[in-house]
């Protein structure tokens, strides 16, 4: 996807590979702007970091300023819940880490840990306060990528006149050209399934082969049975913003994700475990492969 002639800043962070690119090298204030909404982010949210807000009330619950990006995200997470009948929660973070992806990666599997009723009888938020009444772990993993991918861009503005990339292990932010996207193939990363073209718009990917460990473990968890996922093997999102496309490739693992996507506006391409693919009504991607 780069284009030689273009500037590109790769780096780590949150546990993924970034990449952004620019039409000119981004100056040293630009970098440290940046840099400095990835930390924000990743101190209130991350559940791999002890010193984390999230961590804070995993030990001991209570009551926290509420970071600037909770009322948005945990709204959000409502939406899926409603729309997946439960099996999106925020509050996966300890099944996750039940099944072996903990703050120490062990992959040592513990079993199933089912949800106790709907998380928000538990969290429970407002502009100025994010509450648990007992501890718990939360996982943003089905839409905060997407979000500080958009906090990411939002911050670069300034000094990229709206001419941008940002690309956060699959989760891309478009600004300004038309870029061709291809759609990475679940089961061999060599081929991909389509192409998408995207502009002004983000698109976000989700797979089983990411994130993946032990014997068919892997991070999409059905919040209701602790299970991983099954029938699903990948899913692909175009929306507006990358928080929204995130949410919707999430969404789309479970019934009633497709429902939300058409609530939404947004288009969208899906890969059974059994290599059937389908898309939304009217998707402009351009699939090699596949029925509806």
């Amino acid at each position: 996807m780069t284009d030689p002639a273009r500037a590109v800043w790769r780096f780590e962070a949150i546990g993924t590979r970034w990449e952004i690119e620019t039409a000119a090298p981004l100056e040293p204030a630009a970098r440290a702007a940046a840099s400095a909404v990835i930390d924000r982010f990743d101190q209130e949210w991350s559940r791999f970091r002890d010193d984390s807000v999230v961590a804070r009330l995993a030990r001991d619950g209570g009551t926290v300023p509420a970071p600037p990006d909770a009322a948005d995200m945990l709204a959000a997470y409502a939406a899926l819940t409603d729309a997946t009948g439960g099996a999106v929660d925020p509050l996966v973070g300890d099944a996750l880490a039940h099944r072996g992806y903990d703050a120490a990666y062990s992959l040592v599997d513990r079993g199933a840990l089912p949800a106790a009723g709907d998380w928000r009888s538990r969290l429970s938020w407002d502009e100025e306060a994010l509450r648990l009444a007992a501890p718990a772990t939360i996982d943003v993993g089905a839409l905060g990528k997407g979000r500080l991918v958009d906090l990411v861009c939002a911050a670069l503005e300034p000094w990229t006149g709206g001419d941008l990339i940002v690309d956060a292990g699959g989760d891309i932010a478009v600004r300004g050209p038309v870029q061709r996207i291809g759609l990475e193939h679940p089961y061999d990363p060599s081929r991909a399934i389509g192409v998408w073209e995207v502009t002004d718009a983000a698109l976000c990917a989700s797979a089983v082969n990411h994130r993946a460990w032990g014997e068919g473990l892997h991070h999409v968890l059905d919040a209701r049975t602790g299970e991983p996922v099954r029938t699903i093997a990948a899913t692909w999102a175009v929306a507006h913003t990358a928080m929204t496309a995130d949410a919707i490739a999430t969404a789309l693992f479970f019934a009633g994700g497709e429902q939300l996507a058409a609530r939404w506006r947004v288009a969208w391409v899906r890969m059974s475990t059994d290599g059937t693919v389908d898309w939304s009504p009217g998707c402009p991607a351009d699939v090699f492969t596949g029925s509806r």
